[in-house]
């Protein structure tokens, strides 16, 4: 059990890794938002995430807040991401699929909440001002407008 914990943690790091600028000369706009969205199918389809369970899901200009619940000990070295698996439904308003990733690696027992920001500006679609956004595991879709 032990093992299985530190092989998924390293895979989760590396993922985080994996998705880390090289070229200096490109950033970030500026967001209100805590994090960015990152739109990736692979890491979508095949990357691993610690157990957790979504409270809210709330949008707010153009930040989707995601309040999770988790075992750990203060939620500090929670590591979290929201990825988008690069598929725009054909409906209208289009729709998109994205999955929110933990990394835990604490090891208290513990029911911890926690909640992250992340600017949904790489998912809007052109032509249109409004999209679903699914979140996996959250039964609920949302409608952002911008």
């Amino acid at each position: 059990m032990k093992y299985s914990k530190m092989i998924m943690a390293l895979v989760c790091v590396a993922l985080f890794l994996n998705m880390q600028c090289d070229d200096e000369g490109m950033s970030l706009p500026e967001s209100n938002c805590a994090s960015f969205a990152a739109i990736d199918s692979y890491t979508y389809g095949n990357s691993a995430t610690s157990s957790y369970t979504i409270n809210n899901v709330s949008i707010n200009e153009d930040c989707l807040a995601i309040e999770v619940s988790a075992t750990g000990c203060d939620g500090n070295t929670w590591g979290m991401q929201l990825v988008d698996s690069d598929v725009v439904s054909e409906s209208n308003p289009p729709e998109r699929f994205v999955k929110f990733f933990l990394i835990n690696t604490e090891d208290c027992l513990a029911v911890v909440d926690r909640a992250r920001s992340f600017d949904l500006t790489p998912l809007q679609v052109e032509g249109v001002n409004e999209i679903i956004i699914n979140v996996d595991e959250y039964s609920e879709p949302i409608t952002y407008t911008y």
